[in-house]
């Protein structure tokens, strides 16, 4: 009776052993699969980011531009032929202002409620498109790192040229209409704040016009898959006849600047 108590106890102990060494192996469930997944694709990710390579098929990429004669908004669509280089298709929507220009406050009744920019002729807006390249020229190196890429673009654009309106009155009367610089200076009439910038489309010369471009973009954006960005360049347009913007200051055909944008989009 003893052998057989014994026998059945290392039997037990036996399978309880092996059952430890071996244990039991459990399907993956759905969620771990994806869970896999990701981890899996996240790495690959990372490895490319390491080998400065971008596989993607194409990007979108809104910007907000601050450059040295005004600012405006851009779009970009970018098709890539190689995991270094891309084709870019731009639209951008820009005012330009000139450096000398000033703005004034205009007092109504012992408050400035109102401001105006003295002697300002014409604002100028640009309604460009431009085809170009993006070329990695320097890769992240690892995931916080940053990639640099040459932006060379060209295109044309449509320059709108719209009267700059004043909101004015006559001297001792209250009825108010809209004028413009020169016709108020020395005319007795009485400036009371800018019209606004919906005023003055009625007027508006159309001046063509192309213009070229050249920047760096550093693009930090995690893992390649958004674009969190800033591209710092010069850019310079002509127009087929010349533009005036301030009294007093010679009319310009050929406008050049330096810009920084701030670009935010994502790959596909």
């Amino acid at each position: 009776m003893k052998k057989i108590v014994l026998l059945l106890l290392t039997g037990t102990m036996s399978y309880a052993a092996l059952a430890q060494l071996n244990p039991k192996q459990k399907s993956p469930t759905a969620k771990d699969e994806k869970r896999n997944a990701r981890r899996e694709r996240i790495n690959a990710l990372i490895k490319q980011e390491e080998e400065g390579e971008i596989i993607f098929s194409k990007q979108s990429i809104f910007g907000i531009k601050l450059a040295s004669d005004g600012y405006g908004l851009s779009y970009e669509i970018g098709r890539f032929h190689s995991p270094r280089v891309a084709m870019i298709y731009q639209v951008e929507l820009n005012e330009k202002k000139t450096r000398t220009e000033k703005r004034f406050p205009i007092a109504n009744g012992g408050f400035s409620t109102n401001s105006v920019v003295f002697g300002k002729t014409n604002n100028f807006y640009q309604l460009k498109f431009g085809i170009g390249q993006q070329r990695i020229i320097g890769g992240k190196g690892n995931k916080n790192g940053v990639a640099v890429m040459a932006v060379y673009a060209g295109g044309i654009s449509a320059g709108l040229q719209k009267p700059y309106m004043i909101n004015v009155r006559r001297s001792g009367e209250d009825f108010r209409f809209k004028s413009t610089y020169p016709t108020i200076i020395d005319s007795g009439f009485i400036e009371t704040g800018a019209a606004g910038p919906f005023t003055g489309w009625g007027d508006v010369k159309v001046r063509p016009g192309a213009h070229a471009k050249l920047a760096l973009r550093f693009d930090w954006g995690r893992f390649n898959e958004t674009v969190s960005a800033v591209e710092a360049g010069i850019n310079a347009e002509f127009y087929s006849s010349k533009v005036e913007q301030l009294m007093r200051t010679p009319p310009k055909q050929f406008f050049f600047n330096a810009y920084v944008s701030l670009l935010l989009g994502k790959r596909k």
